[in-house]
This record gives structure tokens, C-alpha cells and sequence, in this order.
């Protein structure tokens, strides 16, 4: 197996698995040998070998079929990361990389192909990625703590590794941490097994950036030493820097006493990047491969896949690695056969499945979202409803209004128009209509 292949395989897994489980047990795997109904696959650590052994097995095996290598046996072995590059991978981000990068440096976590020269900005973007560069002009200053949240591959662990990249460039004597919760939580509970201290690497940090903070809610020891580690840092005007899937008033079992706490410094979401920046990612990242695509198909792509960028350039590394081996040129023909209908989830939606997964996401009946109440707790889902219609489905305002159970077709056009006004100036209303538009292409 090349290794584009292999890089083909792990941009399936990647859409399929949490982001930070992606980084922590995939990231810096390889494939050692595949011969005689037999794949060997190097990992980093005792940790990462038992995990794909216990947990994603089955996720790999289904995969490798997937791109035509059908192993009797999958073992895994622990290996040490190349000197002079990591182990192929495919991005876990909507921003654009580099083709091959330097392996990360063990001290701090960061990869150095994580940079803001190749962060693609938009309207989606440009409020965080304006605050991670004021950042790292003044670390722990007066964006402490930095709070960037937003959905799955949208770019926000590019940035945060940008902000450490640019600042150990700026001081290559800072010292910067970078973790995922889910690796602080593990190395917490390690430590508690070997009865040896944890807190003082953390500490003692210039700048620590905590990746998806998400999963360390609810884990009430792990929060009180993340609460503490915070304090002390901030304390020390040390820089601090989170992202999340949610804004920490959104995350249900975050301790409020943390939640009070991210919300001391700089704020700041990432929704999905609009037609023009999908175009360019696209047209950047197959640059890198030396190849170029045709404008009928870059379009064909930023148009069918949207609300998980993650995806799309996971369906783009398939894609471009197949062209190499097979020495075909890309087009729409060999999109469609590659990724067959994933690309046209749109056209396959209906009214009907908005109001349905509206009205999931509430908490509330779909007959009552299409009913005659009146209270907000029903008309803003149903004018939320009626705005993804018109947005996703590009159906007329009477049609809008006739899915609702409404006669009359301007309740539609104030609905949509009410709520895309929201939209501009209220963070929590995108956020909430981005999460039910992933609900959507689920």
C-alpha cells in the first residue's frame, strides 16, 4: 500500500471519528508492511497500539476494504516517528497545509506545517484569526483567556498551533504547551496511577493551549486540576488558550466555576467557510499535489459538500490520491465515482426532514413546529425551520410557508429575514443554526 493510500484511509477515518480522537490515536500512525493478507500498522505508544486493538479495529478493517486491501490480520506495532517528517496525513482542518511536514516537537506539541501564512480567512474566520494574531503580539495580555469555538474541521486546530508557532518564532525560548483534553485527562489519571506529580509541566507553561474542552467536561477531578492549572497561570499573566465545540455557556456539564472563568477574556466562533473560501481550499490544497482542478469541479464539490469542511477535503485527498496512482485527470466523472453520492446529500433533503430534525433539536413535536402556537419557545424553531428552507433548499416563500402549515407567504419572508438578521449579530444563533445544519447532512 503507498503511502497515498494510506492517506486516502485515514481521511475516511477522519470524518467518521471525533476530531480529537483522530489526533490523539491516528495522527501519527503509519503503515509498516501489507503482504500476504497482512497489514502492519506503526503507532507512537503502548496507549494508541491497545486502543486501536480494543476500539477501532473493526473502523480500520472496514476502511482498508473500502479502498480495495482486504487483510486477513491487522497487527500493530510501536514505532517511533520519522526523524525527518511525520507519518502521512491528511488534514483535520479546513485550512490549508503543506503536502509534508516536520515531525512535532516533543517539548510542546506543536506542528510546525500549522501556520497563519496557510490559514485560508473569511467572513467565517476573520474575527478569531484577527485575535490569535493580536495574541501572539502580547501573550497573556489582553485576550487571556482566548475562547475559539465553532463544528467539527472548520479550522480551529490550525490556529490555535498557529498562535504557538508564531510566538516560538517570535522567542524560541517560550515555553509553549499544546494538548488535547482528552490527552490532559489521560495523563491526569496516569499520573494518579503512578502516584507522581502532574500539575508542574503545565504550570509552568508560557502558553498553554487546550484542544476540545469539550470532552473534559463532567470529569470532575480532571476539571478541579484544570482549575487550578488555570488559576495559576493566569495568575502568572501566563497565556491561556481553548477551543471548543460549543461556547463554554453551551457546554451542560462544565463546572461554572470554569465556565465563568473562559468567559473572563476574548470570545470568538468559526462557522463554516462560505462558497468562495470552499473554492479556494480546494484550489490550494490540490496546488499542493501538482495538480489543478477544473472550475466545473471545484464548484461541483464547494457546492454539495458544506456544512463539514472536514469532509470536503477528506472526499478531496481520496480523490487526488486515486488521480496519482491511476494517472487520471480529475474530473467530475472520476469525483462521482470515487465518493459516489456523498457529495449530493443536498438534493436528497426535503422539507419535511427540516422540520423533523428542528423540531429533535428543540426538544419539541413536529406538529407543533408546524401548529398555530404562538409562544417563542415554538415560533423561533419554526422560524428557524423556515429559514433553512429557503437557505438550504432555495424553495419560494410561498412554498416556505405551505411546509409550515402557514397560508399566508410573508410570514415566511419576515421569518427568514428576522432570522438571518440574527445570525449577523448573535453568536449563539449561528452556532445554533450551524448544529442543527449538521444535524441535517448527519
Amino acid at each position: 500500500m503507498s503511502d497515498a493510500l494510506w492517506q486516502a484511509v485515514l481521511g475516511e477515518i477522519e470524518v467518521t471519528i471525533p476530531r480529537a480522537s483522530f489526533a490523539t490515536w491516528f495522527q501519527n500512525t503509519s503503515l509498516i508492511k501489507q503482504e500476504n493478507d497482512e497489514v502492519v500498522i506503526g503507532v507512537p505508544s503502548v496507549f494508541a497500539k491497545r486502543q486501536l486493538e480494543d476500539k477501532y479495529r473493526p473502523l480500520l478493517t472496514d476502511t482498508l476494504k473500502k479502498n480495495g486491501i482486504s487483510p486477513k490480520d491487522i497487527s500493530f506495532s510501536i514505532q517511533a516517528p520519522p526523524e525527518e517528517k511525520s507519518a502521512p496525513q491528511p488534514s483535520t482542518d479546513w485550512s490549508v497545509r503543506p503536502p509534508q511536514s516536520k515531525k512535532p516537537t516533543p517539548a510542546n506539541n506543536l506542528n510546525s506545517k500549522y501556520t497563519f501564512d496557510n490559514f485560508v480567512v473569511g467572513a467565517s474566520n476573520e474575527l478569531a484569526y484577527a485575535a490569535a494574531q493580536a495574541i501572539t503580539k502580547d501573550p497573556g495580555g489582553k485576550y487571556n483567556p482566548f475562547f475559539i469555538y465553532g463544528g467539527v474541521g472548520l479550522g480551529k486546530t490550525h490556529l490555535l498551533q498557529a498562535i504557538g508557532n508564531k510566538i516560538i518564532e517570535g522567542n524560541p525560548e517560550a515555553h509553549i504547551v499544546y494538548i488535547t483534553s482528552e490527552q490532559f485527562a489521560t495523563e491526569f489519571i496516569a499520573s494518579i496511577l503512578r502516584k507522581k506529580t502532574f500539575s508542574d509541566h503545565y504550570r509552568q507553561a508560557d502558553v498553554l493551549i487546550i484542544d476540545d474542552m469539550q470532552f473534559i467536561a463532567g470529569k470532575e477531578k480532571t476539571e478541579e486540576e484544570f482549575f487550578h492549572t488555570f488559576n495559576a497561570l493566569h495568575q502568572a499573566n501566563k497565556q491561556i488558550i481553548i477551543s471548543s465545540d460549543k461556547p463554554p455557556k453551551s457546554i451542560p456539564t462544565l463546572e461554572e466555576r470554569l465556565r465563568s472563568r473562559f468567559e473572563w477574556g476574548m470570545t470568538a466562533d468559526i462557522q463554516p467557510p462560505d462558497f468562495e473560501t470552499r473554492m479556494a481550499i480546494i484550489q490550494t490544497k490540490a496546488s499542493q499535489h501538482n495538480m489543478t482542478v477544473s472550475p466545473d469541479v471545484g464548484e461541483f464539490l464547494a457546492t454539495h459538500i458544506q456544512s463539514n469542511v472536514r469532509e470536503l477535503e477528506g472526499a478531496l485527498t481520496k480523490v487526488l490520491a486515486h488521480c496519482e496512482m491511476t494517472q487520471q485527470s480529475l474530473s467530475i466523472e472520476v469525483v462521482e465515482q470515487i465518493i459516489g453520492a456523498t457529495p449530493n446529500r443536498k438534493s436528497r433533503l426535503t422539507d419535511k426532514q427540516i422540520v423533523d430534525k428542528t423540531a429533535k433539536f428543540f426538544d419539541i413535536a413536529a406538529d407543533e413546529l408546524i401548529g398555530p402556537r404562538r409562544e417563542k419557545t415554538i415560533s423561533q424553531p419554526r422560524q428557524i425551520a423556515m429559514y433553512l428552507m429557503r437557505q438550504e433548499l432555495h424553495l419560494s416563500f410561498p412554498a416556505i410557508a405551505k411546509a409550515v402549515g402557514r397560508k399566508d407567504h410573508t410570514t415566511a419572508m419576515h421569518s427568514v429575514s428576522k432570522i438571518d438578521a440574527q445570525i449577523q449579530k448573535d453568536s449563539s444563533m449561528r452556532q445554533t443554526v450551524m448544529q442543527i445544519k449538521e444535524h441535517l447532512y448527519a
